[in-house]
């Protein structure tokens, strides 16, 4: 069976774009895509959309609109995928099932997302919609308020671990200033992430502003094959392994200290490739906000729990510590459009070992692993990747 790969990728900036409408976004990112692969539209066997919209633009039908934006893929296959925050891995992974089943040779995978339609006291109401609607609709501060309660439990069982956070928040915006397609390019350094500030209020629990992903818009998108073109202008990049590992959605069933179903798919994913965290070069992981990112230092091994706040006080994930996290700057300072976010993840992981990082490129990339999340790690998406 032969082994389906990255074989081209595309990416528009994220960011607050007011003037730019689904169409656009889509037709940027896959039409990069495509070229990037060496191919035509008329290769293309299917498509698969990942959006979360949930009520962010009046359009839906997310697969259709691949062929208004694109006319000479009006006939191709299509369907949308949705996972909330890992929405962008769900069309990722439904891809790859149909190439590697046989189906399909040639495949696009676009992730899009136009969040900035709305006042932010609504968009919050549409993020809550990733929750337990029926325990949790009335957390204050939107899914920030989620992640201030997961963080506010972390810090009554653990201590105060503001300063690891701030560290974390500073550590991905001066990554984030070398990344062209970043939302926010600005060294906001750790006094700054560290102190409450008009600039920086409290959001949500200890959650200050400087802890919280963007609102964004913006596209990425990505061909997968199982042979690369001739005429192919980037190196493909191949799966060691993946895994996806759901867990309760309702908080109230779990421990919100620990990210148990994100350690299940870290566990289950080298295992499989019989890797270790050593034998990683990078990490790109799911920051949407910086307790995050410290939980998930510790569901990946790097730290016992509790004790995920020295691995970033020590530079462990800097850019040149032992092993770099969201040198891409993450959620953090790249942004998150929802349905673009996991698919954004494997571009950038791609760009990484293939050396086309540009200013972000970390020296020797070899292997690297992706980690995307929908809730609050309830959908768990693994993937660990070389280039080929």
């Amino acid at each position: 069976m032969k082994t389906p790969m990255i074989v081209g990728w595309g990416h528009t900036p994220f960011g607050k774009q007011d003037n730019v409408d689904i169409e656009a976004l889509i037709a940027e990112s896959a039409e990069a895509a495509m070229a990037s692969a060496g191919i035509e539209p008329e290769a293309i066997d299917g498509i698969f959309v990942g959006t979360f919209n949930g009520g962010f633009v009046q359009q839906d039908f997310a697969g259709a609109m691949v062929g208004v934006a694109i006319p000479a893929l009006r006939h191709v296959p299509a369907v949308r995928l949705e996972n909330a925050c890992a929405t962008g891995s769900a069309a990722i992974w439904t891809a790859l099932d149909a190439v590697a089943a046989g189906r399909m040779k040639n495949v696009l995978v676009i992730g899009y997302e136009k969040m900035n339609t709305l006042p932010n006291a609504q968009i919050g109401e549409i993020l809550l919609k990733c929750s337990y609607v029926k325990e949790e609709a009335g957390i204050p501060g939107g899914f920030a308020g989620v992640f201030g309660e997961i963080a506010q439990a972390y810090f009554d069982q653990f201590g105060d671990q503001s300063d690891a956070l701030a560290m974390i928040a500073s550590k991905n915006h001066r990554n984030g200033v070398d990344n062209p397609f970043a939302h926010l390019r600005r060294d906001l350094g750790f006094e700054f992430c560290r102190q409450v500030s008009d600039k920086n209020p409290v959001v949500a629990g200890p959650l200050k502003r400087s802890d919280c992903s963007l609102v964004s818009d913006g596209a990425a998108a990505m061909v997968i094959s199982t042979e690369r073109s001739s005429e192919a202008k980037v190196p493909a990049v191949q799966w060691l392994a993946r895994a996806h590992v759901n867990e309760w959605l309702p908080l109230s069933r779990r421990d919100p200290t620990r990210f148990e179903g994100a350690a299940m798919a870290w566990q289950k994913g080298l295992s499989e490739s019989g890797l270790g965290l050593d034998d990683l070069s990078f990490v790109e992981t799911h920051d949407c906000f910086t307790i995050a990112e410290l939980l998930e230092y510790e569901a990946m091994g790097l730290a016992a729990h509790g004790k995920g706040a020295q691995i970033a006080l020590d530079g462990v994930t800097a850019a040149d510590g032992r092993l770099p996290v969201n040198r891409s700057g993450g959620l953090k300072s790249k942004g998150h459009p929802i349905g673009a976010t996991g698919v954004s993840m494997h571009v950038m992981a791609a760009m990484q070992l293939t050396g086309l990082a540009g200013d972000m490129q970390l020296p020797n990339a070899h292997t690297g692993a992706v980690f995307n999340m929908g809730g609050a790690s309830v959908a768990n998406y693994l993937s660990l990747m070389r280039a080929v």
